[in-house]
């Protein structure tokens, strides 16, 4: 894994808030709701579109695909008949995913048609009742869970076409697996019982032969992995010997090279997507039950930026959880706005910031070579 690459960008990063000109390095844009109280922006592709959820004015969560720079034209993305929806994952191609309720009052995977016409996929189960999509790559593969005949919980290849030719992806030893993330090579990653009740992140077979790799932990019991970026880099978290959650930057061999990602101070934190560039990003804790959206460093020497800290202070945001993050360093999450509604957002880089991210992904490539 070249780990050593993600350093110069990171390093640029923590240069900004220093910079003349450049302490807020992001500006906040409040994405909105359906009508409702509260929404959550979960996933943003290169061209800037971004999809989540949020309440409509009866007060269901619907799947949404958010107006841009938060002119309020947020689209319902409908249900399979029911009343709920989310989406959690919009490619560059445009094609969304998530889950929805059908007529019979169940969860199921979804494509959810962009225009909010209501032409959405079903995309089924394994034989029993429930399923959720979670991730799709650009060339169209799409990952989650479904529950098999025997109501067990398993990661799922679905078919893309609706028709139910859906692939049991497996464990690794245990009953029970979730599919998080897929990238356009096709690798595949999430979590997996090994023994109950132990889950450890996993580095699935896409085949669905079973030869699916523990990624371990750092030296607790359980762990999870939430992203695998383009290079291969698979981020989540794992407990570390206190059976403390930290964000975890994975050895996508499964030899234990795992790098603990530290939090703000707090016991706990979660990376919860890292982009093509080495940017990770999710939550950590500031103190007890205080989360913080995080940028975390790739090096795992602690030198983690609480996004709060790089927006206007006066702005009245409180940054909870960041989601996801775009090749161009635009980042999606939940927080409370200044009327203290839990509402999706978006940040996106100042000029001078994006003057300097642009230094530092020339300097990245350059590294590289």
């Amino acid at each position: 894994m070249k780990r050593d690459s993600l350093v110069p960008l990171f390093a640029i990063i923590l240069f900004l808030p220093a910079c003349a000109n450049a302490k807020i390095v992001y500006q906040v844009i409040d994405l909105g709701t359906l009508g409702g109280q509260r929404s959550g922006a979960l996933s943003i592709n290169d061209s800037g579109p971004i999809v989540g959820w949020a309440l409509n004015q009866g007060g269901y969560a619907r799947a949404t695909l958010f107006g841009p720079i938060g002119s309020e034209n947020n689209i319902d993305l409908g249900t399979l008949g029911g009343r709920d929806s989310r989406a959690h994952c919009i490619t560059n191609l445009g094609q969304i995913v998530g889950w929805a309720i059908n007529l019979q009052g169940y969860d199921s995977a979804t494509i959810f048609d962009p225009t909010g016409s209501g032409n959405n996929i079903d995309l089924g189960t394994l034989g029993g009742l429930h399923s959720a999509a979670f991730c799709t790559s650009d060339p169209g593969q799409i990952v989650g869970w479904a529950h098999n005949q025997e109501g067990y919980r398993r990661a799922t290849l679905f078919d893309p076409t609706g028709s139910g030719k859906n692939i049991d992806l497996g464990t690794i030893g245990g009953d029970w697996s979730d599919a998080y993330s897929i990238n356009n090579s096709g690798q595949i990653v999430g979590w997996a019982e090994k023994r109950w009740p132990y889950y450890r992140a996993t580095l699935f077979d896409f085949a669905g032969s079973g030869n699916n790799i523990d990624l371990g932990t750092l030296g607790g019991d359980d762990s999870k992995a939430c992203s695998i970026n383009d290079r291969a880099q698979i981020v989540g978290w794992a407990e570390n010997q206190w059976g403390q959650e930290h964000a975890t930057l994975f050895d996508p061999t499964g030899g234990g090279d795992n790098i603990d990602l530290g939090t703000l101070g707090g016991l706990k934190s979660e990376a919860w997507f890292i982009n093509d560039i080495g940017q990770i990003v999710g939550y950590a804790e500031r103190g007890w039950m205080d989360w913080r959206a995080t940028l975390f460093d790739p090096t795992g020497s602690g030198n983690n930026i609480d996004l709060n800290t790089l927006i206007d202070s006066a702005s009245g945001w409180r940054l909870q959880v960041a989601y996801s993050i775009n090749n161009h360093g635009w980042i999606v999450g939940g927080g409370y706005n200044p009327n203290g509604e839990y509402h999706a957002y978006l940040l996106i880089p100042e000029p001078t910031s994006l003057l300097l991210l642009g230094l530092g992904v020339l300097r990245l490539k350059k590294h590289k070579k």
